[in-house]
């Protein structure tokens, strides 16, 4: 029962992270929405612990990526796109600097 408790916060939470990453981009949420449901329907009958625990890692390793790495862009002109990073997305990004801090 545990095991299908964490397949269920890990499915709640990629849809979450979904919804914030491409927030006000319905081709984008649509799509990511159905790549996910596509995943777990197409493992649903795994019952292999160890497969199961992969799966999970895997799950939890897209959902980091997509919450880390994926900054959306907004087309504004023909020729122009702004891109919107979120906070998740700025926080690892630290300026290189020669001289040490005292």
């Amino acid at each position: 029962m545990e095991g299908r408790m964490k397949v269920l916060k890990l499915f709640k939470t990629l849809h979450r992270t979904r919804q914030n990453v491409f927030q006000n981009d319905l081709r984008a949420l649509d799509a990511a929405r159905q790549k996910i449901n596509e995943e777990f329907r197409k493992n649903k009958n795994e019952s292999a612990p160890e497969k199961i625990s992969e799966l999970l890692k895997i799950g939890q390793d897209v959902e980091y990526l997509l919450r880390t790495t994926v900054i959306q862009g907004v087309h504004t002109d023909s020729d122009r796109i702004v891109l919107q990073p979120r906070e998740e997305v700025l926080l690892d990004n630290m300026p290189y600097c020669d001289l040490p801090n005292k």
